[in-house]
């Protein structure tokens, strides 16, 4: 399995794709880790996909009412 998150606009636009982790875990905790610092450059939301699959997504990285 490989996870990866997909980043985006609030349009929708991907924009790159994460480095890949061995688990969905990994995967959800780098998100927790780096979504400051993905905000800053311009990324507004990200997919979560195993493989090709999307698994949930689109997750908004701002502050709910932001």
């Amino acid at each position: 399995m490989s996870w990866t998150w997909t980043l985006e606009t609030s349009s929708g636009e991907v924009t790159g794709r994460s480095e890949e982790f061995e688990s969905r875990g990994d995967a959800e905790s780098w998100i927790g880790e780096a979504f400051g610092d993905l905000l800053e450059k311009g990324i507004d939301q990200v997919r979560l996909f195993d493989n090709e699959s999307e698994i949930y997504g689109p997750m908004s990285l701002h502050a709910e009412g932001a």
